[in-house]
């Protein structure tokens, strides 16, 4: 099982951050991790300008406290095989979609969003209806997004490399049973040209010698 790292240092300013709790997260021998991000800290203005002004009557506190305990428990990470989702305070949801399963992945950010810098990635799959996983209020959504357009772009290339070497194989294999198969043959061809026929004069002597043999009785 690989240790959960990044390969990558974060950017400065994004929110990206390598000192996440991934416990939860499992992953296979040969699966590395990209990107990792919990949302964008900046997400949570939103909830502090309406939660502040309503904390004096006390109706504002349980919102901050719902979006902070949100953002802290919210985990997105993009690996070389697919993505992960986790989400949940008290209980946890956790989504994973591999590559070869995306169909479409987009973008998009609020106005807030845009000049704060975070928004969301969306991802379809083939035959699933609509939206299958979303990444909510990331940091950079566009880099993201290109980031999982060339890991899947890489990972097709490498599908494509391995169907190429099984034909390689494939066509190394039939060159060979061919060759034995002619070879097979010549041998027979060979077999039966030195096998000895009996000729004329052979089959005319035979016959001599069996009525000398009769008139001597």
């Amino acid at each position: 099982m690989s240790s959960p790292s990044l390969q990558e240092e974060p950017k400065t300013g994004t929110g990206v951050t390598a000192d996440l709790d991934l416990d939860w997260l499992s992953l296979e021998d040969d699966e590395e991790i990209r990107w990792a991000s919990t949302p964008h800290k900046y997400s949570l203005v939103p909830a502090l300008l309406v939660g502040v002004p309503l904390s004096l009557v006390l109706v504002g506190i349980p919102i901050v406290a719902a979006s902070y305990l949100q953002y802290k428990n919210t985990n997105y990470v993009v690996t070389n095989k697919g993505l992960y989702s986790k989400r949940g305070i008290l209980s946890r949801d956790v989504k994973q979609i591999g590559f070869e399963k995306v169909q479409n992945i987009s973008y998009s950010q609020s106005a807030i969003g845009s000049s704060l810098g975070y928004g969301s990635v969306e991802v379809s799959t083939a035959g699933g209806s609509g939206v299958e996983l979303r990444f909510r209020s990331i940091p950079d959504p566009a880099s993201v997004q290109e980031l999982i357009a060339r890991e899947i772009d890489a990972r097709k290339r490498d599908s494509a490399d391995g169907d190429g070497d099984a034909d390689d194989v494939l066509a190394e294999t039939l060159v060979e049973l061919r060759a034995i198969r002619s070879a097979v043959t010549d041998d027979g061809a060979g077999g039966d040209a030195e096998t000895p026929t009996a000729t004329g004069e052979d089959v005319g002597a035979e016959r001599t010698a069996s009525e000398t043999a009769r008139e001597d009785r």
